[in-house]
């Protein structure tokens, strides 16, 4: 780390050894009375992940290992693979699918979220919401 500290930035670029591997235009400074939390998910062999959910805050991601089917409400399914990142908006947006896209290997993701403390991880949408929703939901 300390190697990357004595690199002067001339090009406007990172710094040699820095790959920029995901930008989320728009966001703001964190307010003193939210955290940084950083999970790792771990998706067995056709894990079809958690139900349709929301997340308490923006959700920044990277997929360490495998790939993942992912749908956000708004959002074409779309499968994310080992060496991508994503971003996700949190708040009323519907996570739809966060599955294993493999059946015959494990699949890992490392997601940074900011939130409340104490918040939690995820929370289920109720069918009834799901009902109403639906014509938010992009299908192929």
């Amino acid at each position: 780390m300390s190697e990357l500290l004595h690199h002067p930035q001339t090009t406007g670029g990172p710094p040699a050894g820095v790959e920029i591997l995901a930008e989320a235009p728009g966001v703001a400074p964190m307010s003193e009375d939210l955290v940084v939390r950083t999970i790792l998910v771990t998706l067995a062999p056709g894990s079809p992940g958690a139900p349709p959910h929301r997340h308490p805050g923006p959700i920044y991601g990277y997929v360490v290992k495998g790939a993942v089917a992912f749908e956000l409400e708004g959002q074409p399914e779309r499968v994310i693979r080992a060496g991508e990142a994503f971003h996700e908006p949190g708040g009323d947006v519907i996570h739809y699918k966060g599955a294993n896209a493999l059946e015959d290997e494990e699949s890992a993701l490392i997601a940074t979220m900011v939130c409340e403390p104490g918040a939690p991880v995820l929370t289920v949408v109720a069918h009834e919401e799901l009902e109403a929703r639906k014509h938010l939901r992009v299908t192929a």
